[in-house]
């Protein structure tokens, strides 16, 4: 039997799709699994460069197999995509290597790779069950919302969004319009306490030409943009006691009266409100009306800083290093067990926010496929984090997720079924999980 045919029989025998090159790029073998993943005969693809058979989102500008060229060093497990022979789009795992004869000169490479399309599938079905429009989350609190945000969506009522800077009021405003009747139409963001309150009133209401100085012609304020839209007030707190009167107009009669002008003019306008502050205790120190209170408060949404859902934080981890992979084209396949336990254990006071500052800041660091505790903050995973007596002793996930039933547990005075109802979870979920983790129960709370 010929070596030939001897490297063909082993190599159709592997599961993986292999393909081997030489320095043209041209491609010198082609197993079945190959054939199969692409969907091109060996006949069609020998001798043909490899970006015309592959067809890869990398073939261009990101060349695995040059890169492997260039450093000499294999590359392992890059998630890509290809273009079939039938014109579709399939994700493959692909790892590269040199080839080299008996004295060790390289005469080409090899690429084997793997069809991830299933794996690719399960992914998304998991995101959709954990994912509501842009929203991440697997925190029951955020469940309740995401069940009654379609019908808030339907109704024309003021809503008012709650919730510490970083918890992303602004995502949750954005799902409302883009379920609303007024989706056809972007919505208007204003951030309230970015703008000094005299300019803010222009932002909001628009002038007519010559209402002060340099006003040389008309300009139309954000309730005009917003027009048979939403309009978004970030930091509503934030506005003066006399902008607050004119809000309050607005929110009365329907109507406002631009800087300069005798007119008023009507605002067919959905308003959604936020804040980071606590209104109902400004209204009781007089600084925030009551009236303009109960007015933006028909529809109320508490969001709970990410101290109080770390449950979210392994999908929220996933999710940024899936998207900063994408813009730093960067191959960094994940974390360790080691640095998400120390992003488990933080505090966050900038809630998700500051979550993708961290991960931004460990893609520049890490040098490795895997993120880990040495790429991240001290505050997070240092000699600082050490002083935390709830994280010191959290060195795998394992370790943070028993701290974490265990304080769900005990807040919920050992009752299972009410822990479970909590973290909206299937009771017999939760007492496999105590039951793997060895967790103990006080004997008189067995329930």
């Amino acid at each position: 039997m010929s070596e030939i045919k001897e490297q063909d029989i082993i190599l159709d025998s592997i599961t993986d799709g292999v393909f081997t090159v030489d320095h043209d790029w041209r491609i010198t073998s082609f197993n079945r699994a190959a054939e199969e993943i692409t969907g091109v005969p060996r006949a069609d693809a020998i001798g043909q460069l490899c970006k015309d058979v592959l067809k890869a989102d990398i073939c261009e500008g990101n060349c695995a197999l040059r890169q492997t060229f260039a450093t000499g060093e294999p590359l392992r497990d890059r998630v890509v995509t290809i273009i079939n022979a039938e014109g579709e789009h399939a994700p493959i795992s692909i790892s590269t290597a040199l080839l080299r004869d008996a004295e060790g000169r390289t005469i080409g490479a090899v690429e084997t790779f793997r069809d991830i399309s299933l794996v690719e599938k399960l992914r998304k079905k998991i995101e959709q069950k954990y994912t509501f429009e842009d929203i991440i989350s697997r925190n029951h609190r955020m469940y309740e919302m995401f069940d009654i945000l379609p019908d808030v969506a339907d109704s024309l009522s003021t809503v008012l969004i709650e919730g510490e800077s970083g918890t992303g009021k602004e995502l949750f405003a954005r799902a409302i319009h883009n379920l609303s009747p007024r989706r056809g139409r972007p919505p208007v963001i204003v951030n309230c306490g970015a703008m000094p309150d005299t300019l803010l009133e222009s932002e909001l209401f628009g002038y007519k030409a010559g209402a002060f100085t340099d006003a040389k012609r008309d300009k139309p304020g954000r309730f005009k943009l917003a027009e048979r839209s939403t309009i978004f007030l970030d930091e509503i707190g934030d506005i003066s006691p006399a902008l607050q009167a004119r809000l309050l107009r607005v929110l009365q009669e329907k109507t406002y009266e631009p800087l300069g002008s005798v007119k008023s003019e009507r605002a067919d306008v959905r308003i959604i409100a936020a804040t980071n502050r606590n209104l109902l205790e400004m209204v009781r120190q007089g600084r925030f009306r009551e009236d303009l209170y109960y007015r933006i408060n028909v529809i109320r949404l508490e969001l709970p800083p990410l101290r109080e859902r770390k449950e979210d934080i392994p999908l929220l981890v996933d999710h940024f290093i899936k998207t900063f992979r994408s813009i730093q084209n960067k191959v960094i396949n994940g974390i360790t067990d080691e640095a998400l336990a120390c992003l488990m254990s933080y505090d966050y006071p900038g809630n998700i926010r500051e979550l993708e500052n961290i991960i931004e800041r460990s893609f520049i660091l890490c040098k490795s496929k895997m993120i880990m505790p040495s790429h991240l903050p001290e505050p997070v995973c240092g000699p600082g984090a050490a002083d935390d007596p709830g994280g010191a002793d959290m060195t795998t996930f394992r370790d943070v997720e028993a701290a974490f039933l265990t304080n769900a547990l005990r807040k919920n005075g050992w009752n299972r079924l009410q822990t479970a109802r909590e973290l909206g979870i299937h009771k017999s979920t939760l007492f496999r999980k105590i039951k793997s983790l060895g967790l103990e129960i006080p004997d008189k709370q067995q329930s």
